[in-house]
């Protein structure tokens, strides 16, 4: 049914086939029609950073920004969603088009911008969905913040969905926002984690509970720059590592038309390198919650990641190419491997 589907939304402007899908995942959910598209949910439950993940397989942060489609998307059969990323202020991102397909690569380049509504417009549907799964929430600096402010920002977006997510990632690995990469490296990275921890802490203790802090870092750092941000992660007592975000490489993909997009190149060219980043940094962080993604488009991609090091893995271009399908796929295969 999805492939059927696929040739068609393939026909059109990938952000618009992008926002049909939603609406008729939307509408699918409304109607009880979701048993049509995914099947039943694999129970694979793990506890990890103190909560309780229904199985192995998430959804990657940036397919639904501003958690406008919750309900829908955890009805698909993920152990948890991860939303946004999500700014202080609204912002449209990047001019269109904006968003390229490589189907002879299963990949997809994008170079989006944090297009979003903001950080209370993203509570306000959090709040109002019935998703009862975890929830991760995804956070970044708005454009216009100049890099040496940043903090300033990611704090603001951490006070505000602290109550509303079981988790709060900080992304600082995105490729699409000038400037923003700079803060995974010395200083700048510790002195960002460290007031981050300080404020979660003072949250957690006024709010009575506590919600961990994942890092979502880039597939492109050099061994000594993934040592580097270990040593900073394990200091900062940061919880979780989420590897990798997209990649800036064209290496894989030069004989496709899109090759000199601009933009972040998800999907399967990135694969061995976000693997081989979870591996290091499993070596470097043992105790560190590992959630790996790139280029999982197969059980075995999934288990790939698994036998690196990571202890969940998350979705994204696999799906736009593999369809629902692949949520339970990745699931059963990485239940099977206990």
């Amino acid at each position: 049914m999805y492939k059927a589907a696929r040739a068609l939304l393939f026909r059109l402007d990938p952000e618009t086939a992008h926002d049909l899908t939603l609406s008729s995942l939307d509408l699918a959910h409304r109607l009880h029609m979701q048993r049509a598209l995914a099947a039943a949910p694999v129970e694979d439950p793990v506890t990890l950073m103190g909560l309780r993940f229904a199985n192995r397989v998430g959804l990657a942060a940036g397919l639904d920004k501003n958690a406008e489609h919750l309900d829908a998307l955890g009805a698909l059969g993920f152990g948890f969603v991860e939303v946004g990323t999500v700014t202080p202020r609204a912002q449209s991102g990047n001019p269109k088009p904006r968003l390229f397909r490589l189907p002879e690569h299963g990949a997809i380049i994008n170079r989006m911008g944090f297009n979003n509504q903001g950080v209370d417009q993203l509570v306000a549907n959090v709040v109002r969905s019935r998703y009862d799964g975890v929830i991760g929430i995804n956070i970044g600096k708005n454009l216009t913040t100049p890099v040496e402010q940043a903090v300033d920002d990611y704090l603001t977006c951490l006070r505000a969905v602290h109550a509303h997510a079981h988790y709060v990632t900080v992304n600082i690995s995105s490729p699409n926002t000038p400037g923003l990469r700079s803060l995974q490296f010395g200083e700048q990275l510790n002195g960002l984690l460290s007031a981050l921890q300080e404020e979660n802490r003072g949250l957690n203790q006024r709010g009575g509970r506590r919600v961990p802090l994942a890092v979502k870092i880039a597939p492109d750092m050099s061994e000594p720059e993934t040592d580097l941000v270990a040593e900073c992660l394990k200091a900062c007592g940061i919880e979780a590592v989420i590897a990798t975000n997209t990649t800036v490489s064209r290496e894989a993909v030069t004989d496709s038309p899109h090759a000199d997009e601009a933009g972040g190149l998800s999907g399967r060219p990135v694969r061995q390198a976000s693997t081989t980043i979870v591996r290091r940094l499993r070596d470097k962080l043992p105790d560190i919650t590992m959630i790996g993604v790139g280029g999982i488009d197969s059980g075995e991609a999934a288990l790939e990641k698994r036998q690196a090091g990571a202890d969940l893995v998350q979705l994204y271009s696999g799906l736009i190419y593999e369809g629902p399908a692949l949520i339970e796929q990745c699931a059963r295969v990485l239940k099977a491997r206990r």
